[in-house]
Formats: C-alpha cells, sequence, structure tokens
C-alpha cells in the first residue's frame, strides 16, 4: 500500500512575498490610522503642529497608494498564475467560503485606498494629498462638502474593522487546516512550514 505523499505545492514566491507584504502594510494601517485621529485631535487642541499632523496624514496617503499598487499588482500575478488546487477532501461550503473570503479581500485591497483617495480630495485646498511628503499628487474630481467629506471618511475608517474580521476569519481557517485537518493548506502560504503529521486511523 503506498503511504500518502507529504508534498504540498506552494505559491509562487512572488505570490508569498505579496500576500504577506500587503497583509502587514494592511493590519498596520488599521491601527496607524486609529492613531492617526489622536494625532488630528492633538492638532484641534493645540498640542500637535499643524504641519506635523499633515505629515502624519500624508504618510497614511503614501502607504495607502502603495498597498492600492502592491494589490493590483497581486491580482494581474493571480490572473496570470493559477494557485496551487485546494484539498480534494475539502468539503464544498469551505470552498466556497475561502474563494468569498479572498474575493473580500481583493475589494478590501483595492477599495479601501479608493475610499482613502475620495476622502482625502474631499477635503480643502489647504490641505494636499502628498507622496512621502514631497509629490503632490491630483485630487480626484468629487465633491468638496463637509457631509461628502464625512461619509467619506466614515466609509473609509469603517473598513478598518471589516480588515480585522476578515483577518480573524481567515487566520482561524488557515490554522484549523492546519491542526485541526492537517491537509498542508497553511504551507502553500509559508516557506519552510512543514506540513503536520497525519492522524493515524486508530485516533
Amino acid at each position: 500500500m503506498n503511504r500518502p505523499s507529504t508534498e504540498t505545492r506552494r505559491y509562487t514566491t512572488i505570490a508569498i512575498a505579496f500576500h504577506w507584504t500587503i497583509a502587514i502594510l494592511l493590519v498596520g494601517m488599521v491601527f496607524y490610522g486609529w492613531w492617526m485621529e489622536e494625532v488630528r485631535d492633538a492638532a484641534f487642541d493645540g498640542e500637535v503642529s499643524v504641519e506635523r499632523a499633515s505629515a502624519v496624514y500624508n504618510w497614511h496617503k503614501t502607504i495607502g497608494l502603495t498597498i492600492l499598487v502592491l494589490s493590483l499588482g497581486r491580482l494581474a500575478w493571480r490572473l496570470g498564475h493559477k494557485p496551487p488546487a485546494l484539498p480534494a477532501a475539502m468539503p464544498g461550503w469551505e470552498r466556497l467560503a475561502a474563494r468569498f473570503t479572498h474575493v473580500a479581500f481583493y475589494a478590501i485591497m483595492i477599495g479601501a485606498p479608493i475610499a482613502g483617495y475620495v476622502a482625502a480630495s474631499s477635503y480643502g485646498e489647504g490641505f494636499p494629498i502628498l507622496a512621502f511628503n514631497a509629490v503632490e499628487l491630483p485630487k480626484l474630481p468629487v465633491p468638496r462638502t463637509e457631509d461628502f467629506h464625512e461619509a467619506a471618511g466614515s466609509i473609509h475608517g469603517a473598513v478598518g474593522w471589516v480588515i480585522l474580521v476578515l483577518l480573524a476569519v481567515h487566520a482561524g481557517a488557515a490554522f484549523k487546516h492546519h491542526f485541526v485537518d492537517r491537509d498542508g493548506v497553511l504551507t502553500r502560504m509559508i516557506p519552510g512550514l512543514n506540513r503536520p503529521a497525519q492522524k493515524s486511523a486508530q485516533q
């Protein structure tokens, strides 16, 4: 009787690099955004200079646009490179959930920076969008009213919670596959991680 192979096909090195770089930046941006609001409030209270607060905001915009570029690059790479197949024994509902989560992540990775760009573009002329706090970027042709700015900002801010929820679901599913199902799914995206030993038939 042949023993089942423990070899698991992994994502390409470029796909793995895209995945972890964007994941780290996305999570970091959620917490950076919350800290950024504290800096803004401190600027309103005169505890921090307007220039300092503007620089903090512009770095947020810069990283956000970097995420957008990386996400578009990742999507292009994904369309041209077929990912590893899911385990044959995976139930249909898990396949559907995995597909939904991946689509949702792409929507967030691309949609969140665009929503942020819209929100920044709707702000007053006195606050330009500066990439790396040096290069002024054009503002999008959107309404520049207080109501629109607040609505766009609220949508952009709410995305942070969506990111954390999706991340929790995604990580939980990955750990479940690794420690419960032991099907090697997690090893596809983590270089050097070995596939866990299969449970014996007596367990």
